[in-house]
């Protein structure tokens, strides 16, 4: 899935869509693309010199990503993060990296799903965790 494609299943838009392709594998997890551009809003004095993706914003990133593989259940709902476990982050990713993320459900008790996701750069691992989110109903 391009931006495009992926608009169809996230509510998310720019500057908040951080995911350039997703797609759900054989082995059933989810592989996405992000290319740190380097204008990023997020970087804007995140740091002055030695610009660095922070945290928080990684673990979105994943987070993105990993809801291709809610998408059948997506429809009139908008995926909320519920909790982050066992986050680590081990490299920093800077502009120029393209960040590959992995994603696989764990565990699911609708309307609540665990996903673990790792995000690498050049195959070096920069962050990983567990993640949960709820789909929760649209307001009409």
């Amino acid at each position: 899935m391009n931006r495009e494609e992926i608009k169809g299943i996230l509510p998310h838009r720019e500057p908040m869509l951080l995911v350039d392709e997703v797609e759900k594998g054989e082995d059933g997890a989810a592989h996405g693309i992000y290319r740190v551009r380097g204008d990023e809003w997020f970087l804007q004095g995140h740091f002055p010199g030695n610009p660095v993706v922070p945290g928080v914003v990684l673990c979105e990133i994943i987070g993105q990503a990993s809801c291709v593989l809610l998408s059948s259940d997506m429809e009139n709902v908008t995926p909320y993060y519920t909790g982050m476990d066992k986050v680590r982050f081990k490299h920093p990713v800077h502009p120029g990296d393209i960040l590959e993320i992995t994603a696989t459900i764990d565990k699911q008790k609708p309307p609540f799903y665990f996903i673990k996701g790792t995000a690498k750069v050049d195959g070096k691992l920069c962050v990983s965790g567990e993640f949960s989110f709820a789909l929760m109903k649209n307001q009409d």
